[in-house]
């Protein structure tokens, strides 16, 4: 099985990620998270699977998030706001995404990746 890693190489959550699944043997094609955001179509398939709320998908540690005023924005916005929100900077996605095209895991757990990915 080859999973979808997007992340944020200078991200310290994403190494974390990529170490454990590197020690894992996991299979994964990485995709750079801002050079490359998922699509709106793309994310809206992730949260779906993932079965979290958009709002889940949010980097809200974020300097971009931060600067945009996200926290407010998100009180009232629709779910295709944000999805479109996501979708226009790679930076607002709180990373490492790994999905397998039916499991979608969002940050990184070591206990959750052991459940999903191992």
């Amino acid at each position: 099985m080859t999973v979808t890693f997007y992340w944020y190489p200078n991200c310290g959550t994403c190494k974390k990620a990529k170490k454990w699944l590197d020690k894992e043997g996991v299979d994964y094609n990485s995709i750079h998270i801002v050079d490359e955001p998922p699509s709106q179509s793309e994310l809206k398939s992730l949260i779906a699977k993932s079965e979290l709320p958009a709002r889940k998908f949010f980097n809200t540690s974020g300097k971009k998030y931060r600067e945009l005023n996200m926290k407010e924005k998100l009180k009232e916005a629709s779910e295709e706001e944000m999805i479109e929100w996501l979708a226009s900077d790679g930076m607002l996605i709180k990373r490492p995404i790994v999905s397998d095209g039916q499991n979608v895991t969002v940050g990184f757990k070591p206990e959750t990746f052991e459940n999903v990915w191992k």
